[in-house]
């Protein structure tokens, strides 16, 4: 067989092998129905709909205020269409679980969760059948996030006299989990000490028989409060909880809304709707409390965090620098004991340096009144951003993208394969391991870290080394114990291959960490992230391909240089807004999803209408909204002109978007639409590329 005739062969070969690389899209597993406490009604009489949601084992789905994590987390929607006469108000939502999500503590539904609906039936509504559909949108999760969007519709009817539907009694038993509304919890809110930055902290006390409690705050512009708790010592007969508020554009909030929850976690769960007033503290109230120090009870929480140390070595988010570790182990069988022994000490000591670093951290954000965590660094959004640039430079340099030779082997095995590994490269090695293992929570180290957080700085900070101890003991040992290093595999050209294949386990740690930053930096984050990460690894290989192997370049170092510089202030600082917490982070235009009975309600109100029609996967649609939509001049605009902003988004295929596409001659997106308060005008069709003015001119006719 000839070689042009092999084409089609390797052509459908490559066919297959991109269906299994690109798999189907998910399906999501939610079962949703719609159900009715009402079987028939009067005209003017009241009934409850309620939108159930059965999730499969293991998957979960989002509250009305899904967490602090910005965009971990989306709430479920539902968009009704209902005939004239008929209206519905807003979701009641049952009090949710906290649910523990890799970037921090989310508010979720598992099993089945019922969202009531009340729905009103005008006076003058007509007797006769009546039909309800809604659309539901919601997000499932569970070790990965699939959407989901269904159509339901339920069917009463409208006559002289009312009369319960068989589902009446699921519809109560729903209606007994929403929060009390009625209740005032006998709570309160201090602040405690001073703002830190951009964060500050509150402490809520409640008198309650509960045994334990939380605190749900709702979504709104007055305080974004993040979900996760820290728990207090009891003060006479109250539980006590800290929160933790970013500091919204309006200032520091005079009261939080949300629900607390008693015995949150259990069959006894129940919420109370409050709405705290802020007030400030004494200071006895806002000194932190310490459980009483005891030697006795610091021995087994050593212990447990040593243990917790050890399994850290196998845990996912360290694995990667223990496969670099052993092949620094391979590498060095044969060599000088006392030079083997030495690195492994130095490795030992980047873990314990980056363990008293993290634990001075963790005190001096107590002291300024911030409240400090196992894994404070991670929720540092500025630091995760520094760690997945830093985690995919490290990969290419093990894929041979470029090469770091900074003292003798910096970065361990990135350097020349035959050398020794150097200091520099096994203390680097050290903090790597450190730096990666606080995200993670191994068996042990909760309760030893927890029982840390609550004792005197020295007793922390003991813990913290422990911890560190645990981690680096099996390298350090490995190390003074040279006869076990005979047990590995000469060197070779395996070692070459097996350098590569490890960036592989710690591109995808990087990839770990985009995951659970990008979606907290605005609904683009996942965009400008990524194009980050392309700008850094191009000036990466331009420095290793023209400025490293091929000397004679001229200029290779200042095209690296300006690509930096172009990611750093074009994307971090200028598209990113990386600076800002996530829980401060806000939409900058209150977006309502588009139909065409949203559009003919807000024109019929007398307000003037934008229409965005858009796609996450439309680059033109993104830099639109950068660029002319949701920037200041235009948001005061909208917001002056009370403009209703909607949006139609086309990520997915819609069959209503897609007609409307048509209907203005659009086969795609972006289009943008702007309504005149006047109905008699016809919508203007604003061009596919916009600038600021353009935007302007047609929302001051629309307002005309």
């Amino acid at each position: 067989m000839s070689r042009h005739s092999r084409w089609p062969q390797v052509l459908i070969a490559a066919l297959l092998g991109l269906t299994l690389l690109f798999p189907a899209r998910a399906q999501a597993l939610t079962r949703v129905r719609l159900i009715l406490d009402q079987a028939s009604v009067r005209p003017g009489d009241s009934l409850t709909a309620a939108v159930e949601l059965e999730m499969p084992a293991g998957w979960h789905t989002y509250w009305r205020n899904p967490s602090e994590l910005g965009g971990a987390g989306i709430r479920t929607k539902i968009e009704w269409t209902l005939p004239a006469g008929v209206t519905a108000g807003e979701i009641q939502w049952p009090v949710p679980v906290k649910h523990p999500d890799p970037a921090g503590d989310a508010h979720a539904y598992e099993g089945t969760v019922a969202l009531l609906v009340p729905l009103k039936v005008a006076s003058t509504f007509p007797t006769g059948p009546l039909e309800l559909k809604a659309r539901v949108s919601w997000l499932e999760c569970a070790s990965n996030c699939v959407p989901g969007r269904v159509f339901v519709d339920a069917k009463l009817q409208v006559g002289t006299a009312a009369q319960s539907s068989p589902e009446a009694q699921r519809v109560a038993a729903a209606r007994g989990l929403l929060p009390v509304v009625d209740a005032s919890p006998e709570a309160r809110a201090l602040w405690e000490g001073a703002p830190s930055g951009d964060s500050r902290t509150f402490v809520l006390e409640w008198k309650t028989e509960a045994t334990s409690a939380d605190f749900f705050a709702f979504e709104g512009a007055d305080a974004a409060v993040s979900a996760h708790t820290d728990t207090l010592p009891s003060m006479d007969g109250r539980l006590r909880l800290r929160k933790t508020v970013a500091k919204p554009d309006a200032g520091w909030p005079d009261r939080v809304h949300g629900i607390l929850v008693s015995n949150p976690g259990t069959p006894q769960q129940k919420g109370f709707e409050a709405t705290l007033l802020l007030a400030d503290s004494g200071p006895a109230a806002a000194a932190p409390t310490s459980e009483p120090f005891s030697f006795a009870a610091l021995l087994p929480m050593l212990g447990l965090a040593f243990v917790g140390g050890l399994i850290l070595n196998i845990m996912p988010c360290v694995l990667p620098v223990l496969a670099l570790k052993i092949l620094g182990f391979v590498r060095q069988a044969g060599s000088d004991p006392r030079r083997v022994r030495q690195l492994g000490l130095v490795y030992g000591a980047g873990v314990l340096t980056s363990f008293l670093v993290l634990a001075g951290v963790a005190l001096a954000v107590q002291a300024a009144g911030g409240v400090a965590g196992w894994s404070t660094a991670f929720q540092n959004p500025q630091f995760r951003v520094l760690m997945c640039i830093l985690l995919v430079l490290v990969a290419l340099n093990l894929f041979g993208v470029f090469e770091v030779t900074l003292s003798g082997g910096a970065m361990g095995v990135a350097g020349d394969l035959t050398a020794k590994e150097g200091s520099a490269g096994a203390f680097f090695n050290g903090v790597l391991a450190a730096v990666l293992a606080t995200p993670c929570t191994a068996p042990f180290l909760a309760t030893a870290i927890g029982f840390a957080f609550t004792q005197p700085p020295v007793v922390l900070l003991a813990i913290f080394l422990t911890v560190g101890l645990g981690l680096a003991a099996p390298f350090v040992i490995l190390c003074w114990k040279p006869g076990w290093l005979k047990l590995m595999p000469k060197p070779g050209l395996w070692m070459l291959r097996f350098k590569v294949a490890m960036g592989f386990p710690l591109l995808a740690t990087a990839v770990w960490v985009f995951w659970f930053t990008a979606g907290r930096m605005g609904s683009s984050g996942v965009l400008w992230l990524g194009l980050l990460l392309v700008l850094v690894s191009a000036a990466a290989w331009i420095w290793g391909e023209f400025g490293q192997k091929d000397r004679k370049t001229i200029g290779a170092g200042s095209v690296a240089l300006a690509l930096l510089l172009i990611g750093y202030f074009g994307i971090l600082e200028s598209q990113l807004d990386w600076r800002t917490p996530a829980g401060a982070r806000k939409p900058k235009v209150d977006w309502h999803p588009w139909t065409a009975t949203a559009v003919s309600k807000a024109v019929g109100e007398g307000h003037p209408v934008l229409v965005d029609f858009t796609a996450d996967g439309c680059l033109n649609c993104q830099l639109n909204k950068r660029t002319s939509i949701e920037i200041n001049s235009t948001m005061t605009r909208i917001r002056d002109q009370k403009v209703v902003a909607l949006e139609g988004d086309f990520t997915d295929l819609d069959p209503a978007i897609a007609a409307e596409l048509q209907k203005f001659g659009r086969r795609g997106v972006p289009l943008v639409l702007v309504y005149s308060r006047d109905p008699a005008k016809p919508p203007r069709v604003l061009p596919t590329v916009l600038t600021p003015s353009v935007v302007h001119e047609a929302l001051e006719w629309a307002a005309q």
